[in-house]
């Protein structure tokens, strides 16, 4: 190998991994940063970076790449793993390995690194990205190769180097953030029967001192998209940003679960994701009144497989590509704005428009039946009782 680029943070984790890449390999190291919305001073991170023995820090700010390409078509697919996770850090893995790939190719550098551990799931998320995109670069993982095999091991030796850390030995939770949402792992939270400390929650209020009036918000949809919020049209990055703001004043957005790793075991996190929230509810309304029975629950059908592409790290693959091209005709009707209650941790929906609705009032409502011939579902329920009346083996079930 002749040079290394490594996905770095400044966390405990990278930060260690720097000094003892420049130890191990003797190669010339470039620290690559990319600049997600994680709302940390990149130009601190930088400079630690140099400090800390890299001999050339790449900053990229992808974040309105990752916001238009990620994580919209996530909300456009209403995406939710097992039923709980919008997988912030999920989408984040890609475009970070994406990035690093270029910035391997045009640093000539054969070998790129990563601080996932051996144990997560980010360790193939990056690594599927790097096969998928530039299979030629060798990956280094130092979880994997090193002799160290726990978090205060690497206190210790971040001490011994004079390297600062953004972690301490009372509160050791690892944190991940991105323009859309936090997560906390590792240190306390490991014992999924304790709460996380109060004080933990950076994105959001927590819900019990939230605001005791609640705010009404609208949002605008193009094919599937957030355009405005309250009318007022902005990028996707700022967009979601004021998401973040708005949402999290009303402590929306918190999740605790223990979720199924791809590589096997279970797995305690707890994320903030606020704005990303209070946006999926707004589609999900709009949806409700521009799509076709049959394609929608065609799309909620395939709601879970696109979750596990994305959460086991298959952003770049074959059935990823088919499953965009199909999220994107979906959403070409999703055109309209939903009208949201937000209060207290809550997201209620109180009204929802398009200029394309499928709903149509004269057929739906009860005030009139003449534009509907009642008659007609005498038949219809006739016939798909059929099967029913044939099947003697259901009859004997009253009996049991």
């Amino acid at each position: 190998m002749k040079k290394i680029v490594l996905a770095y943070s400044g966390g405990l984790d990278t930060s260690v991994i720097l000094t003892w890449l420049k130890e191990t390999y003797q190669l010339p190291i470039v620290a690559f940063i990319a600049d997600l919305g994680q709302g940390e001073d990149i130009a601190a991170i930088r400079a630690k970076a140099k400090k800390t023995g890299a001999d050339k820090v790449l900053v990229a700010d992808v974040q309105e790449e990752f916001v238009k390409d990620f994580v919209w078509t996530s909300i456009k697919m209403n995406a939710v793993y097992e039923g709980t996770y919008l997988m912030g850090t999920s989408l984040a893995r890609p475009i970070i390995a994406k990035h690093m790939v270029k910035a391997a190719k045009a640093e000539n550098a054969d070998a790129i690194s990563h601080g996932a551990t051996g144990k997560g799931n980010d360790q193939v998320r990056f690594e599927l990205t790097v096969k998928a995109l530039a299979p030629e670069l060798s990956i280094i993982a130092p979880w994997r190769e090193w002799k160290y095999t726990s978090r205060p091991e690497l206190i210790d030796y971040a001490e011994k180097h004079g390297i600062d850390l953004p972690v301490t030995r009372e509160k050791p939770y690892s944190m991940d953030a991105n323009l859309m949402h936090i997560s906390y792992e590792g240190g306390v939270l490991e014992d999924p029967w304790v709460e996380p400390p109060a004080g933990m929650f950076r994105m959001t209020t927590d819900p019990e001192k939230a605001p005791d009036k609640a705010e009404v918000v609208e949002v605008t949809f193009a094919a599937g998209e957030p355009v405005a919020i309250n009318g007022k049209k902005q990028s996707p990055a700022k967009l979601l940003a004021e998401a973040n703001r708005i949402a999290g004043a009303h402590g929306i957005g918190r999740v605790d679960l223990v979720e199924n790793r791809f590589v096997g075991m279970k797995s305690r996190g707890v994320y903030e994701t606020p704005g990303a929230t209070m946006l999926m509810a707004a589609h999900r309304a709009v949806e409700s009144i521009t799509l076709d029975r049959e394609v929608l629950h065609l799309r909620e059908g395939l709601v879970q497989k696109f979750a596990e592409l994305v959460y086991y790290g298959f952003w770049y693959s074959p059935e990823m590509q088919v499953m965009q091209a199909f999220i994107r005709e979906v959403q070409k009707p999703v055109n309209g704005t939903a009208r949201l209650k937000l209060y207290k941790g809550t997201v209620a929906t109180l009204g929802r428009k398009s200029p394309n609705s499928l709903y149509n009032a004269n057929v739906a409502g009860f005030d009139t039946f003449a534009t509907y011939n009642s008659k007609d579902a005498e038949g219809f329920i006739r016939l798909n009782g059929l099967r029913l009346s044939l099947n003697p083996a259901l009859r004997a079930l009253i009996e049991s």
